[in-house]
């Protein structure tokens, strides 16, 4: 499957994988008076949060993609319509006003959130998409974020918060299973998941020289996270045995070994030797002038797809 068919399943699925249920969607109804059960915050005012836990509702932190959900936030109610949230980016905390919708539906930083628990050590949400004023119920909206308080992180269960954010056991496994399934048939595409740390490049020659693209567009909804679930590079090759110009993907074992995958074809009769000239440069410049690092997630590599804009000159 190529870059463009993954992105549209992407976009259709939402990191990226099931469609929507059958139940009814919610309609986000802005109110004009608050209904009686909306949720006071007033038992928590100043109590500082830190979330430990990210989740699908499968309970683990990946899913068959190698998308990872990664804790991060750290919050602090302030009154029933304002909050605190760290901003990395400023390295502070900062202020938003907290909107109520409807039900346990609130909006804060920009964000959607059904507020599922609040307690003085611990919060649940559940993070939503919305479509217009349509909650999507698929898996755009499956994360669950899960909060300690600072003192129940401390003097509770006498750890920190960099202890409680990292992947549990059963991730590992996953991962695993993943990376077993994908040795199987290390050249398939559809066996090969995005690694957390993608495939990197070090040129071992000046003729060659690659620079990692970045596709992050927030207006588009494409976050950090398609930079590892489809990374593409540019690569230029001096002194090459004529110019040329070429797009492609390719799957990247967990050897290092790069296979070539799809690319644009207008003349079925020209597939063979565009294919053979693809895999040439493959073979004859970029395994030869590069020194390939293989995807990895949780520090175990495995074979992931990747996008080549690979370019020649003679000179």
């Amino acid at each position: 499957m190529g870059k463009f068919n993954r992105l549209a399943t992407v976009v259709v699925a939402g990191l990226i994988i099931s469609g929507c249920n059958s139940k009814p969607q919610d309609k986000v109804v802005h109110q004009k008076k608050d209904p009686p059960t909306r949720l006071s915050f007033l038992p928590i005012k100043g109590i500082k949060f830190y979330e430990v836990k990210r989740r699908f509702s499968s309970g683990l932190s990946f899913n068959e993609m190698g998308f990872q959900q990664v804790p991060s936030w750290t919050m602090q109610f302030v009154s029933n319509d304002s909050v605190l949230v760290y901003s990395p980016q400023r390295n502070k905390m900062q202020g938003f006003h907290l909107l109520y919708d409807h039900a346990d539906v609130y909006n804060f930083a920009g964000e959607w959130f059904r507020i599922k628990k609040v307690e003085k050590d611990s919060m649940q949400m559940q993070r939503l998409s919305l479509k217009g004023q349509i909650i999507a119920h698929d898996i755009r909206s499956d994360v669950r974020m899960t909060f300690y308080s600072e003192d129940y992180i401390q003097n509770v269960l006498h750890t920190n918060v960099q202890t409680l954010q990292r992947p549990s056991s059963a991730d590992t496994a996953f991962i695993r299973k993943l990376v077993a399934k994908s040795e199987q048939n290390p050249t398939n595409a559809t066996a090969a998941f995005g690694g957390t740390s993608p495939v990197e490049f070090r040129p071992i020659s000046p003729a060659i020289r690659v620079e990692k693209l970045s596709s992050v567009d927030k207006l588009s909804g494409k976050s950090e996270s398609y930079d590892y679930l489809y990374p593409e590079y540019s690569i230029k090759i001096h002194n090459a045995y004529q110019d040329f110009g070429y797009a492609f993907t390719c799957v990247v074992d967990k050897n290092g070994k790069i296979h070539l995958d799809t690319f644009r074809n207008d003349m079925p009769e020209y597939y063979e030797k565009r294919k053979k000239v693809l895999e040439g440069i493959i073979s004859v410049y970029l395994q030869n002038l590069l020194k390939v690092k293989p995807a990895t997630t949780l520090g175990i590599p495995h074979s992931s797809q990747i996008t080549l804009n690979v370019s020649g000159t003679i000179k």
